[in-house]
């Protein structure tokens, strides 16, 4: 399995795709070509959120504002899983992810209402094995999706993730010379009553999710966002249509949604900014 992503809309993935199918006849599986354009940390949380779901396969993800420039075109190899894609930090959250999920002592943490399991990035046992690729004379400095990635993930797939250095045009990195990328972390206080955060992304629904986790509101009717009160539910219908409300997403962490409406709109949030959360 080839998964593949991107910012590129409709009509460039294609040309990936045949590229892919003139050299293996791999299941190539869409996860997303809307992400939204050279937004490399949106595309990394996404990527983080789903990728992990899958069984192992090679992960083709392109978000590439720096594309023909000098930032590298790197293979990621985590356990039976590639990655493949720019070096700009875009591939960094899920491997790291499914990193941490390879290390069997640390347990999937669960939601504030226990319920369905959270998948949390850190540091995991499994190593992480990372090479450039090398094509010295790409057709296009505006298409490396076609010319560089795209065969790449078709050659990682055909010789296997266990083989990758058989490839000559693979180099080994060091992990550590890597674009990294890394979400920040909320801030709550010793005694639990006050969380600043921030918005991470806003979805398709206009969704807020935030970086606090959603054990913060965790037995709570009530929260104040930014000093005004909102209600905690379970679910959106907690709220009357078009109410506001705050909730935990299934990502683990909390939501600053609208019933039938969109929170992004309603809260006055966009991406990147902070927020203070208040429970008594």
């Amino acid at each position: 399995m080839i998964t593949l992503a991107s910012d590129f809309g409709s009509a460039y993935p294609a040309a990936m795709k045949g590229v892919i199918l003139s050299k293996t006849d791999a299941r190539l599986v869409d996860v997303a070509h809307d992400l939204p354009r050279q937004d490399v940390r949106t595309a990394a949380f996404w990527l983080r959120e789903t990728l992990p779901y899958f069984p192992p396969a090679t992960h083709l993800a392109v978000v590439d504002p720096g594309v023909g420039t000098d930032r590298r075109a790197v293979v990621l190899r985590v356990g039976d899983h590639v990655f493949v894609g720019p070096d700009n930090g875009v591939l960094r959250p899920p491997a790291r992810r499914i990193e941490a999920e390879s290390n069997e002592e640390s347990p999937v943490e669960t939601k504030g209402d226990g319920e369905s399991p959270v998948k949390t990035e850190g540091d995991g046992d499994t190593p992480v094995e990372a090479y450039e690729i090398h094509v010295p004379d790409p057709d296009s400095t505006t298409f490396h999706g076609r010319d560089v990635f795209a065969p790449a993930a078709a050659d990682a797939h055909v010789v296997g993730a266990d083989a990758l250095d058989t490839i000559d045009r693979f180099e080994a990195l060091s992990v550590d010379s890597l674009t990294d990328l890394r979400f920040p972390v909320a801030d709550i206080d010793v005694d639990a009553t006050t969380a600043r955060g921030e918005v991470l992304v806003v979805d398709d629904f206009g969704n807020c999710l935030t970086n606090v986790p959603g054990s913060f509101v965790r037995g709570h009717d009530t929260v104040s966002v930014n000093g005004e009160p909102v209600p905690v539910g379970h679910t959106f219908e907690a709220v009357e249509r078009g109410e506001r409300l705050v909730t935990v997403g299934s990502h683990g962490n909390v939501e600053c949604d609208v019933n039938h409406g969109r929170g992004d709109e309603a809260f006055g949030l966009v991406p990147g900014d902070t927020l203070t959360l208040t429970v008594k």
